[in-house]
Parts: structure tokens; sequence; C-alpha cells
């Protein structure tokens, strides 16, 4: 009895400090999801071929450019000219992944993100060029 009152009491305590996801935890969640799943279609000897005709994406929920790209990247998984990949579960899954981000991102959280930069190039490279808002605010200082 007393094991069993001792198991109850952790898993309320467990429970209790478990907060709902929020929009952007879950549109980040789920963006790191999709990139994982990608990593493992183009690794995977059964997906491989699939992948060539997938374009290259860097999901970051605070690129503004986001949207499109997912939008983009949605209509290619959908069209995919093999319909073998079509049907792979992989990219079945995929598919039902980027459409529930891009639901989150232009429906349920819309205004609730907030996008920090719109380097369109960062998602399709992975790398983002440098940020130079505040140095050219402090020039602009320096020049009064």
């Amino acid at each position: 009895m007393k094991w069993g009152l001792t198991i109850v009491c952790l898993s309320f305590v467990c429970l209790s400090e478990c907060a709902p996801p929020t929009c952007y935890s879950r549109a980040l969640s789920l963006s790191k999801e999709v990139m994982t799943l990608l990593d493992k279609i183009h690794t995977y000897h059964r997906t491989k071929t699939c992948a060539r005709d997938l374009p290259t994406i860097f999901l970051d929920v605070h690129n503004s450019c986001i949207t499109t790209k997912l939008r983009d990247f949605l209509y290619v998984v959908l069209n995919h000219p093999s319909p073998y990949c079509r049907e792979r579960p992989r990219i079945v899954l995929l598919k039902r992944k980027i459409q529930n981000l891009y639901s989150i991102i232009t429906r349920i959280c819309y205004r609730d993100l907030v996008f920090f930069t719109d380097d369109c190039e960062a998602i399709d490279t992975g790398h983002s060029r440098p940020h130079f808002a505040e140095d050219r605010l402090q020039l602009l200082q320096e020049e009064r």
C-alpha cells in the first residue's frame, strides 16, 4: 500500500510539471521531426532514390520564408514523379508532417510566431547571412 501511494504521488508530481505545448514549441518540435525524417529518407536504401527528386530544405521557424518554402516543398512531395515513391511509408509520413507544420504556421499559430529573419536563401542552403542591424544602428548613432 505504501509503494502504491508513493508511485501515485510521484506520477502526480511529474504530470503537474508538464505544460501543454504552445504553438511555438509545437512548430519547433515538428520542424525538427521533419528534418530528422528527411535525413532518414536521404540515407535509407529504399527511399534514397526518392530523395533525389526532393529539393534541399533547412527548416527554421524563425525565418519568415518558411511558409512559402514549405508550401513549395509540400507541392513537390505531393506530386512526386514516381508513384512508387509517393506510396513509401516514410514519404507518406513526411507529407503528413509537412502538412501539419504548414497548417500550424499558417492557420493555428498565425500571428503567434515571431520571425527574426527573412533570409530565404538560408532555408535552401542552411547558411544564414550575418545580421548587421545592431552594428548599423551603432554606426548611425556614432555619426550624430
